[in-house]
């Protein structure tokens, strides 16, 4: 049987069929509806851009990150507010806390991205809201809500010496935290600390509220010393935020050191490495020898009050002294060791013996120039004691301590 063929003919005429159909919306134009749509009058005005298969090509909605989350709490208020957009622009924001104040940003040179650029308040909450516009023109307004770090996990902090202050040589510097610091190498990073001598030194901390910084030696005389503390939005550990950014400037005066000697029963003076006087003394006791080291004049009195309660004596104790009042109390532990004038009954014993409840005594003269002419930050080093050393903080015993593990 023989088999039939298509002449050219017959198929030039089919494929003329097969076009009709697809010019005239059938089979193939259902097949691909996007491909029959004429025209689109705007990409904003039709889903057709941003519908897969519908066109080509789709136009991307904007994708939006912003931060913090909504909702968010305990939100660091150091941690920048930002909001950046994809496939888009920003076209609004405004970033205010409750009370009405607003929080400036600046924004890309693309315009898209946000960020803030002044720090919030703690303890409060904060709307930020934001207006974004996708490359065809549809927009997306948005407004989220966050709140800071509570009153609860807010630390400060107190410094010492104060801003402007001038001490001696000895003194080092102290910040004391409200609350305790685990984050320990995150708040020695915030602080820097400089010296016009050009001296550098190391923390050392006492307990977890309590460092200390100070040079392997003495500051260098008329030296002055620059705390710069970035501490805003440092994180202590366990929640806790540092509130505050300061400035402190501390300026040293001459080198005054002197040396209590509790064998030889003298206080003699050094001012810049050259004799200013030498006066006789006498010290602690058997019973209470006076404390050994370096002590650091911590503050003054021209009348201090003494009671030997105290101490833990009591009446009838051969030590006991009952109340009384001293002349140019020179304060060198909070435990209770001065230097002093010393008391009308000792003053036969200067120069001879050690009768004293720990504290140097000194005879008017040698007490008034002390009190007239040394200061908070000049130092005494005690030898030839029978004393241990005070505890390290027990007024400012830094010195105390061998460089290898104060800077450890």
């Amino acid at each position: 049987m023989a088999v039939k063929t298509w002449s050219s003919g017959r198929k030039v005429a089919l494929l003329a069929v097969v076009c009709a159909l697809a010019a005239g919306g059938g089979a193939f134009a259902a097949a691909a509806p996007g491909l029959a749509q004429a025209a689109i009058s705007s990409e904003a005005g039709s889903p057709a851009r941003t519908t897969p298969g519908l066109a080509v090509p789709v136009v991307a909605p904007a994708e939006l990150d912003a931060a913090p989350a909504d909702g968010a709490q305990q939100v660091n208020p150091a941690a920048p507010v930002s909001l950046k957009v994809k496939h888009g622009h920003i076209e609004r924001v405004a970033l205010t806390s409750d009370d009405g104040n607003t929080v400036e940003g600046n924004q890309g040179a693309d315009g898209a991205t946000w960020t803030s650029s002044g720090d919030l308040k703690f303890n409060t909450r904060y709307n930020f809201t934001y207006s974004v516009v996708d490359g065809a023109g549809r927009q997306t307004h948005s407004t989220r809500a966050f709140t800071t770090v509570s009153t609860a996990n807010e630390a400060d902090a107190a410094i010492y010496p104060l801003d402007g202050m001038k001490v001696g040589v000895a003194q080092p510097l102290q910040i004391t935290f409200s609350e305790p610091v685990l984050n320990r190498n995150a708040v020695e990073k915030a602080i820097k600390i400089t010296s016009t001598s050009g001296q550098t030194g190391d923390f050392h901390w006492f307990n977890n509220n309590t460092v200390r910084y100070r040079p392997q030696n003495f500051w260098a005389a008329n030296s002055t010393i620059t705390m710069d503390m970035q501490l805003f939005g440092v994180e202590l550990g366990k929640g806790q935020v540092g509130n505050f950014n300061k400035t402190v400037t501390i300026h040293i005066g001459d080198k005054k050191v002197a040396v209590a000697d509790a064998k030889a029963h003298t206080f003699s003076v050094k001012i810049n490495d050259r004799p200013a006087g030498q006066w006789p003394a006498t010290m602690g006791d058997t019973r209470f020898p006076s404390a050994r080291g370096f002590l650091v004049f911590m503050e003054k009195h021209r009348v201090e009050h003494m009671d030997a309660s105290t101490i833990g004596l009591k009446p009838g104790d051969p030590a006991y002294y009952g109340q009384l009042d001293v002349n140019y109390a020179t304060r060198l532990t909070p435990s209770g060791e001065f230097i002093h004038q010393a008391t009308d009954s000792a003053m036969p014993y200067l120069g001879k013996s050690n009768l004293s409840h720990g504290c140097i005594g000194l005879g008017p003269d040698g007490a008034k120039w002390v009190f007239d002419n040394m200061t908070t930050g000049d130092v005494v080093q005690v030898v030839n004691t029978e004393g241990e050393y005070a505890n390290y903080d027990d007024g400012f015993g830094d010195w105390n301590i061998p460089w290898a593990h104060y800077a450890n």
